[in-house]
């Protein structure tokens, strides 16, 4: 068997929204797949970003609570342009997290639906 993986999906509460934070974060492609806004990487061999909005979305905590929605998994994303890549998704509406556990290597960032991602320094 031979399979590529195509798209990270991120459930939210307002999928155009979070498309247009990340088209505008990150650029590539804004699309149409399955019935949801889709984000194709602008590296064709990339995984693109699919959001789909769900009714009874629950924002995730970070950092972490007990009893509270737990995040699943996290984005990071690598740029040569750290202060300046922060700058640019605070702007966009995100918002930096509380806890920062490694800031000298990476920022950890709430995109506008709660769901945590990190900007890293690019490695050397």
């Amino acid at each position: 068997m031979s399979a590529k993986l195509a798209n990270i999906t991120i459930d939210c509460g307002d999928s155009k929204a979070l498309a247009s934070f990340y088209y505008k974060l990150l650029g590539g492609e804004l699309k149409e797949a399955w019935g949801c806004p889709y984000l194709a990487s602008a590296n064709s061999d990339a995984p693109g970003l699919l959001f789909v909005q769900e009714d009874d979305y629950v924002a995730p905590v970070w950092p972490e609570e007990e009893g509270k929605q737990q995040k699943s998994l996290h984005l990071d994303f690598v740029t040569d342009e750290y202060e300046e890549s922060i700058a640019a998704a605070l702007e966009l509406g995100a918002v930096k997290a509380s806890l920062q556990v490694a800031p000298d290597h990476f920022t950890v960032l709430l995109d506008p639906a709660g769901h945590p991602f990190c900007m890293c320094r690019m490695s050397e």
